[in-house]
């Protein structure tokens, strides 16, 4: 054995591990965005997600796993196993300080490290511990060109420009890409593949690939969305109703959890397509501003909002097929742990800057919008920076094979805070004693049926808004709101508030929500 080989193992031992190398398995960490729970075919949705299914199919779904309700937020726990709080991540930017991202865990370790798509902090991935890099630095952008107007074309619509992307520590801002059929979701695919097929197969790898789809604005490609052209005419009412169905009939969801109703703030369907039931005061408790009333009526506007929207799962996941078949064509396939999720519930935040552009093209800037949202985060309430289930549920699905049962399903609840604890254990490695302490748990145990999983408690905050999960329970409120109470085993859709009947299970939540709010730096303020 040569010296570099004793020097790599004596670095491996330091770090815990001590087997060969090639014996570790590849890390792939593939996250979407602002997708709703029940959009992928494998979780309830109609949309045609054949590889994500696929990966369900041969792996494990998580029926409770949660997120932190916002895009930075999120990544901050994401990546450093701590709450976003301890990172310097209250809302946003991510700014990442007290930690180490697992990439700094792992590239010690003998990984190389390596991301794709959408960071959303301030420091460049290269430097927080990923060897290549390229993509989005910034929030969200435009998927056609996030830069420049080119010659014979449109000029491009987006909310802040220019936006900020990288390459391998190189800023790029404005960046106008040459290929005029650049899309966002493709070019990230085509630089993890690339790297795939660079990568020195003597070590093992981690791949972070970070997709912003299907964020707004809604923009995919003119073929995809002719795929569902049509299909959402039957409205958002039945689209919830046929998705819950078969979330029942996955396992997914305990039947005695009833579909939540319509959001208030949503019309029911029949008031777009029959004028005569159109009845603006009959909606308790609406917001306005949240409502793109200048085109309610009109069905085939709607249909075309959800149809690009589905697009741009449909080609999320066509994209992850691509990884899949690079993994296979490594021979990477069956030592590689995939996990999938999304980093927040469906958005109702209402983006319809190009009222006079129709969804799809480089020159249009829209969103989805409440109803259809309400319909992705099937059956729960609420949306995206919320911290009720339709905010904070996301998919995760765990693909090892010969470590996981194929087709699983586990109702253990999970965290953002536990993939860098599950990634440091399945990759051998040891987080180092002298980093600040992350806040997660591993889910191998889990994951490959040692555990079923026990009762434990996972915290939120996001602005006013404050939640916690203990074991069945989950205390939650919003601005101006008092604690509300619900038993997730026997009311996961939270529609029966059970906090007058619990009042001293409500103040020894109340407690501990306030100690961990004061642990991680969050202002206590009290609700009656």
């Amino acid at each position: 054995m040569g010296m570099r080989a004793i020097g790599l193992g004596l670095v491996l031992a330091c770090w815990g591990w001590t087997a060969a190398a090639d014996e570790r398995p590849n890390l792939v960490v593939i996250m979407a965005d602002d997708m709703g729970y029940s959009d992928i075919g494998c979780y309830g949705g109609e949309i045609e997600t054949p590889n994500l299914n696929r990966l369900a199919a041969e792996g494990m779904r998580f029926s409770q796993f949660y997120n932190n309700a916002k895009c930075a937020p999120t990544r901050a726990s994401l990546l450093t196993g701590r709450y976003a709080q301890q990172v310097g991540c209250h809302n946003d930017p991510v700014k990442m300080v007290n930690c180490l991202t697992f990439a700094e865990v792992l590239r010690p370790a003998g990984y190389s490290t390596y991301m794709a798509g959408k960071w959303h902090a301030e420091e460049l991935p290269t430097e927080r511990g990923f060897d290549r890099y390229y993509g989005l630095t910034d929030g969200c952008c435009n998927y056609w060109n996030p830069g420049e107007q080119r010659d014979g074309e449109p000029k491009p619509a987006e909310k802040n420009y220019p936006r900020k992307w990288s390459r391998d520590g190189e800023v790029m801002r404005p960046y106008t890409p040459e290929d005029k059929d650049f899309y966002t979701t493709d070019a990230f695919t085509d630089f993890a593949v690339d790297t795939l097929k660079a990568h020195d197969t003597a070590k093992p790898f981690l791949l972070y690939l970070a997709y912003t789809a299907p964020h707004y604005p809604l923009q995919a490609p003119e073929e995809v969305i002719a795929k569902y052209r049509g299909k959402y005419r039957i409205g958002w009412d039945t689209l919830r109703e046929q998705r819950h169905a078969r979330q029942l009939d996955m396992g997914l969801l305990n039947p005695a959890w009833a579909l939540s109703p319509r959001d208030p703030n949503v019309a029911p369907w029949v008031s777009v397509t029959e004028a005569s039931a159109w009845n603006l005061e009959g909606l308790r408790g609406r917001r306005e501003e949240n409502l793109p009333w200048e085109h309610a009526r009109d069905a085939d506007l709607w249909d075309l909002k959800m149809a690009v929207y589905a697009a741009m799962v449909d080609r999320m996941d066509q994209n992850i097929g691509r990884v899949l078949a690079q993994l296979e064509a490594m021979g990477a396939m069956d030592n590689t742990l995939i996990l999938f999720l999304s980093d927040n519930g469906g958005c109702a935040e209402t983006r319809n800057d190009t009222p006079d552009v129709p969804p799809g093209p480089v020159n249009s800037y829209r969103s989805v919008d409440p109803p259809w949202a309400n319909a992705q985060n099937t059956p729960f309430r609420l949306y995206k920076r919320y911290l009720m289930e339709g905010g904070i549920s996301t998919p995760l699905i765990a693909h090892w094979p010969g470590h996981i049962e194929a087709g699983a399903i586990t109702h253990a609840a999970g965290h953002l805070i536990d993939v860098l604890p599950t990634l440091v254990e399945a990759a051998g490695a040891t987080y180092p004693a002298d980093a600040p302490a992350n806040e997660g748990r591993s889910l191998l145990p889990v994951m490959t049926g040692a555990s079923a999983g026990d009762d434990r408690e996972i915290f939120w905050n996001f602005g006013s808004d404050a939640a916690m999960r203990q074991g069945k329970w989950k205390l939650v409120h919003g601005l101006r709101e008092p604690w509300q109470l619900y038993d997730m085993q026997a009311d996961r859709t939270e529609l029966h508030d059970v906090a007058a009947a619990h009042p001293e299970r409500v103040q020894a939540m109340t407690d501990a929500w306030e100690n961990w709010a004061r642990k991680v730096g969050v202002e206590v303020r009290k609700h009656d």
